[in-house]
């Protein structure tokens, strides 16, 4: 190695042949230290070919300390010059101190050196991973100071600074007054509506292109995406698709996820086969959503395959199976992929524990899910967070340990949130205990007092009991408190078609829905149904509440799909509230009458509903 280094320094360029040759952080500290002998590392040309090669490694891998070393060599040059401080800049500016940046550029102004269109970029980017308006509005001064406002490239960084800090006003502006706008002036300004949850400002400046990349699509996709709109997400990659453009794993995780968010299983399937058809690699973010795809569209047994042939797994995908094991009631399976995940060294996050205490509070699994909250605590040093509270108030309340579950709520360094104290009070209905049931309502109502939903569930409770002039004191306080009840929907995919009902709402064919859900309702009552209004509004009379509980979206989306499909296909519905008493019941004979399964995602879990029977044993 000594031989080559010291001819090739006789060479007029020495250092070009050296630095070229260089293929790692290794090579590059040998070759500085001939340099050093050589007496060549002073030279600020070496020294700037050298500096821009720890700046460039330091942007493709920035687990080692590039930019120690670059400072390091950059304090051995004496009269440094524009192309060495653009270096420094660029660097710092996406490195863990962005601040350092700024620091250079005025060391480089007391130096006497102008900036130029490279300099300004890269310190507008410092403010932009700062997340500081303040100093990229001093930068904008720096900017119209020296004479660089119009140039294109200062430009679209300076959009993409303001919008990404969510300023989308002062972006419009600066993208108004472009002479020449390029891909990525309209890029920055779409990606900056979507963040500002302006996705209909963001696709209306899509369409207005002259020209697209894909990352454009990308941006405008996962806009959709991040802003709920997941339809919208799924249409625009048809178009995309429609135009010719491949997606990418970019793409596809944004697909992916919001045919999950949507329950949409035909089209996750095909959007899965789309990134094998186009040889995509299955990574870790791309493979996790698949995963997570599968179970949130009810297969959970296709979810499993496909998590067991990840080529990789981290922490987030093994609680993502594990959390889809416990939704879909699987309690014993999750727990032995936590045992497994751990057995094979990966370290659970509080997310994880979250999943598997889950898994143990639907399963009944209390022993083990105890356990389980105390090797959290003791073995992984992972602090409570209400979400694991609420799971041990879950699993204890559903073995009907009241009390237990009580103590443990006023136990709590913390103020018990509502979902904590709700699972406390929907034990106490399962097990019909009024007393604790009218602490831990009043208690919620102080902590959400606008949740319908915590209402109507304890005048259930005070109903079972007798407490008739209780209900009345809670249709009071809800009517002074001016309480409503969400408005509930159902989305059912049919033949690629996300159809999506509320009650209320017109639909297309609901005079058929509706003839369809009479039949229904003629077949179920000669096996025993009776309609269960305790779900129903309870200010409204019992006649209203028959039309009301037939009227649920769930229903309507059952008679739609019983429709709309073949005899003995599974029918798969996602809403966005808890399945109610009377729909619960229904679904359970729907089931036995058709031979049909119904797979209903609704806010909490899955319920399974074949053969007259649920998969959550009636506790949900």
């Amino acid at each position: 190695m000594s031989n080559i280094v010291l001819s090739t320094l006789r060479l007029k360029h020495p250092k070009l042949a050296l630095l070229q040759s260089c293929s790692s952080f290794s090579n590059l500290k040998i070759i500085h230290g001939f340099l050093i002998r050589s007496h060549l590392a002073s030279d600020v040309f070496v020294a700037s070919r050298l500096l821009a090669l720890c700046i460039d490694d330091y942007t493709f891998n920035k687990s080692i300390n590039f930019l120690g070393y670059a400072y390091g060599i950059f304090s051995q040059i004496q009269n440094p010059n524009l192309f060495v401080f653009n270096l420094l800049i660029r660097g710092f500016s996406i490195g863990a101190e962005p601040s350092r940046a700024f620091g250079f550029y005025t060391q480089m102004l007391k130096s006497c050196i102008r900036p130029d269109n490279i300099t300004f970029p890269f310190l507008v980017k410092a403010s932009t991973e700062m997340e500081c308006v303040t100093m990229g509005e001093q930068t904008h001064s720096q900017i119209v100071r020296f004479g660089f406002q119009n140039d294109v490239y200062v430009e679209n960084s300076l959009v993409h600074m303001y919008a990404n800090c969510g300023l989308i006003g002062a972006a419009g502006r600066i993208f108004g007054q472009m002479k020449f706008r390029d891909v990525v002036s309209w890029t920055s300004m779409v990606a900056g509506y979507c963040k500002c949850g302006m996705a209909d400002d963001a696709r209306e400046m899509f369409d207005e292109m002259p020209h697209r990349n894909l990352v454009t699509w990308s941006i405008m996709i996962n806009g959709y995406a991040k802003n709920n709109c997941f339809d919208k997400a799924i249409q625009l990659f048809e178009l995309m698709k429609r135009e010719g453009v491949v997606a990418n794993e970019t793409v596809m995780v944004s697909v992916i996820s919001s045919c999950a968010h949507l329950g949409a299983l035909g089209l996750g399937e095909r959007a899965h086969e789309y990134v094998v058809k186009n040889h995509m690699t299955l990574n870790l973010i791309l493979g996790t959503a698949l995963v997570d795809m599968y179970w949130r569209c009810g297969e959970i047994e296709k979810a499993v395959r496909v998590f067991e042939e990840l080529p990789e797994k981290d922490s987030l995908s093994w609680s993502s199976i594990i959390k889809g094991l416990a939704v879909h009631g699987h309690a014993h399976k999750a727990v032995h992929y936590f045992s497994q995940m751990v057995r094979l060294g990966f370290i659970p996050s509080d997310i994880t524990f979250t999943a598997v205490l889950s898994a143990c509070s639907h399963g009944g699994l209390v022993d083990k899910g105890l356990e389980i909250y105390e090797s959290m605590k003791r073995d992984y040093v992972i602090e409570s967070r209400l979400e694991h509270y609420g799971c041990i108030v879950d699993m204890l309340g559903r073995a009907g340990k009241l009390a237990e579950a009580e103590n443990f709520i006023l136990e709590m360094p913390v103020k018990p949130n509502a979902p904590v104290l709700g699972a406390l009070l929907g034990a106490c209905k399962i097990y019909k205990n009024t007393e604790v049931a009218e602490r831990v309502g009043n208690m919620l109502i102080e902590v959400n007092p606008e949740h319908s939903g915590y209402y109507v569930l304890l005048s259930n409770i005070y109903a079972c009991a007798g407490k008739w002039e209780k209900i009345e004191s809670l249709r009071d306080t809800m009517k002074e408190k001016l309480v409503k009840k969400p408005p509930g929907w159902s989305l059912i995919e049919i033949d690629g078609k996300i159809n999506k009902f509320s009650m209320g709402d017109d639909h297309p064919e609901m005079g058929k829905i509706k003839r369809k859900w009479e039949e229904i309702l003629r077949k179920i009552r000669l096996i025993g149904y009776k309609g269960n209004t305790g779900d129903a509004f309870f200010d409204i009379d019992e006649e209203e509440k028959e039309t009301a509980i037939h009227m649920h979206s769930e229903k309507l989306a059952i008679a739609y799909g019983l429709m709309k499909t073949k005899p003995g296909t599974t029918v798969r519905i996602v809403k966005n509230l808890r399945v109610c008493d009377d729909c619960h019941t229904v679904t359970k004979h729907i089931s036995e009458v058709y031979g049909r399964e119904f797979i209903v995602r609704d806010r909490n879990r899955f319920h399974h509903f074949k053969n007259g029977l649920c998969s959550c044993r009636d506790y949900w």
